[in-house]
């Protein structure tokens, strides 16, 4: 993606169902679950550049002695901080044990981050400043081991107001208004009421300290779950794991966010990612299950482990944009929907450039963006391939023709290359301007000026800023006959609220070129009675904002933003095709979670989003909406 955008965090949970000394002897080292955490991070790293953190529990140590251990860094390369202080803990308890360093009871009552449960985290934050004190995991301690409660989280909640009151009205005092800490207290008070519901069972029979143990072990957690989640609206897959050692991985009930899992009779383990989980533990794709919508992977104190109903599921809306952009291209099925995405633009390329091959040349935009074009290449490709049955058969051509016609593939270049990323230091928008043009750099002598036509592919366009200023820019000075910008995902016209920092309509060029229509058809009528409706309703029940694009067919919009980014340069035809919606549910069947393009939200909470950002746009606030 040319335009950057912050997107979700990661999550990822070990469970060893096993004592501790089983790891050790059969794999040789007491660290295996610090190992596979490691590497379950790290194969998640696109999701997590502002923070990591990592949490273990210990499932049978003494009274007063720590069970929970916690590391959280906000620094440059944070897993790698987090993992460095664990090895520095380490190397310390190596020195201090020495052959007592691979005995589990030893090594247990001795050292931190030696437990059976483990939870890590990457952050890639859309509320609050990059402190440490926003990165997860988040912690609500307890006197109690089961009352104890560490939560991260991948989410995004848009009924924040409401339960915040909530949490008001059942007596709490929370410390700050954001979705992190009012998740956490919630689910904190729901655990705290299991708590208390088993007390009072247990009082008249036995005795407190029989009665903790007791908890420990009945603790209900689909019902601490169901009586937590039911108000919840956004998109979440939530990782947990309380103070006994039980632990749980609770999904929305649109299936949003995402979440899999893999359990043998070692382990149970669970992620944002499938290629985190299948690279960490050499499984096949095939073993790896997903957590399903409105459902809680529970694995309980003894390390049984189950799929629960949390919430009644709705329809499944899994978000494609994870599919599109923000997952690892190495999962198969990833790998597949995107050279699908390339591959259904062919018709809408071969029609820009009125089926000129021979004087095309085809690039991409590094990095993403490599796999779509592998699909329009291989699209073409077969278009080619039914041309050359047609000239043969029906004008049975020479046989030098017949070598020329079978050797006839796709002009293609790498023509955008990615610099190291200029420090923009300049603060005047001009000289700015003039550095970020040279963000990317191009390959020269390829093009036959005034005589080719350059297609570029980009995964999707949010902004615009990018491609008007710096890859316009660079691709203008190949000088070619036209420059075709496509995008493989379609028009981006509405704000996420789910986890994905795009909630700003102002930033996303459909919108300012659907604005830039109404303006230039004097149809300020339009906007101000949308205006007024986003005003006068909370705005749950619809997208007052889908009333904007009604007027303009989608190549009217498309054909706008091309005026807008080519509005600098006044030599060169520029044409942007974006992809259509419908090409987007074909190559992605099973996540069809699709608001950011045709407003459809999965829960009412996306239309206040919506709705409030276009008034927040109207006020000229430059603020979120959620």
């Amino acid at each position: 993606m040319s335009d950057a955008i912050k997107h979700e965090c990661g999550i990822a949970l070990i469970r060893l169902r096993k004592p501790l000394q089983f790891y050790i002897e059969k794999y040789g080292t007491p660290l295996y679950a610090v190992k596979k955490l490691y590497l379950l991070m790290e194969k998640q790293h696109n999701r997590g550049q502002d923070g990591a953190g990592i949490a273990n529990i210990k499932l049978s140590i003494a009274p007063g002695q720590r069970y929970i251990s916690r590391y959280r860094s906000v620094k440059a390369q944070p897993i790698l901080d987090v993992f460095s202080k664990l090895e520095k803990k380490y190397e310390k308890c190596r020195n201090e044990g020495r052959e007592k360093f691979n005995e589990a009871e030893w090594l247990q009552a001795n050292c931190a981050f030696t437990g059976e449960v483990w939870l890590g985290h990457l952050r890639y934050g859309t509320h609050g400043g990059n402190k440490i004190e926003n990165c997860h995991p988040m912690l609500r301690q307890n006197n109690w081991r089961s009352r104890n409660l560490v939560l991260a989280g991948n989410f995004n909640m848009t009924n924040l107001d409401e339960l915040f009151d909530t949490l008001v009205k059942i007596g709490q005092h929370p410390k700050e208004k954001v979705d992190t800490v009012t998740v956490l207290e919630k689910i904190g008070h729901f655990l705290d009421e299991e708590n208390q519901r088993l007390f009072d069972s247990y009082k008249e029979e036995l005795s407190n300290q029989e009665i903790s143990e007791k908890i420990g072990q009945e603790i209900d957690l689909q019902r601490v779950l169901q009586r937590s989640c039911k108000d919840f609206d956004g998109g979440y897959a939530m990782v947990g794991m309380i103070g006994n050692g039980a632990s749980f991985v609770a999904r929305d009930p649109a299936g949003i966010r995402p979440a899999y899992y893999y359990a043998d009779d070692e382990v149970v383990v669970a992620a944002s990612e499938k290629p985190a989980i299948k690279t960490a533990f050499n499984i096949e794709y095939s073993q790896i299950q997903e957590v399903a919508p409105g459902h809680a992977l529970i694995v309980n104190k003894q390390g049984d482990y189950g799929s629960y109903a949390i919430t009644k599921p709705l329809e499944k809306t899994s978000c494609s944009f994870e599919r599109i952009y923000f997952s690892r291209g190495t999962d198969p099925d990833i790998y597949e929907e995107r050279k699908n995405l390339g591959r259904f633009l062919v018709p809408q390329v071969l029609k820009s450039i009125n089926f000129d091959l021979k004087n095309t040349v085809f690039s991409y935009i590094p990095n993403t963006a490599e796999t779509a074009f592998l699909g329009l290449i291989k699209g073409l490709e077969a278009f080619l391939a039914d041309r050359r049955k047609e000239v043969i058969l029906e004008s049975k051509p020479h046989m030098d023709s017949i070598e020329d016609i079978l050797n006839f593939r796709p002009r293609v270049e790498k023509l955008v290359l990615k610099d190291a990323k200029l420090r923009t230091f300049i603060t005047d928008d001009v000289h700015r301007d003039d550095l970020v043009a040279h963000v990317y750099d191009t390959t020269y002598e390829v093009i036959r000026k005034k005589q080719d036509t350059v297609v570029v592919i980009d995964d999707s366009i949010v902004r615009g800023t990018t491609l008007e200023v710096s890859i316009l820019a660079m691709l203008m000075r190949l000088e070619p006959k036209k420059i075709v910008i496509v995008s493989s995902a379609p028009q981006i016209r509405y704000p996420d609220c789910y986890g994905i920092d795009m909630s700003r309509m102002k930033d996303f060029i459909a919108f300012r070129a659907v604005m830039g229509l109404l303006e230039d058809n004097q149809m300020d009528d339009l906007v101000d009675e949308v205006y007024q409706k986003c005003v006068s309703s909370d705005g749950s029940q619809q997208n007052y904002v889908k009333e904007l694009y009604q007027p303009f067919k989608y190549e009217e919009i498309s054909h706008k933003i091309a005026q807008m980014i080519s509005s600098r340069y006044s030599n060169i035809e520029v044409e942007v095709i974006y992809q259509t919606v419908g090409n987007l549910n074909r190559a992605i069947p099973n996540h069809l979670g699709d608001w950011y393009f045709t407003g459809n939200y999965p829960t009412p909470g996306g239309n206040r989003v919506v709705n409030r950002a276009f008034r927040n746009f109207m006020e000229g606030k430059a603020v979120r909406a959620y």
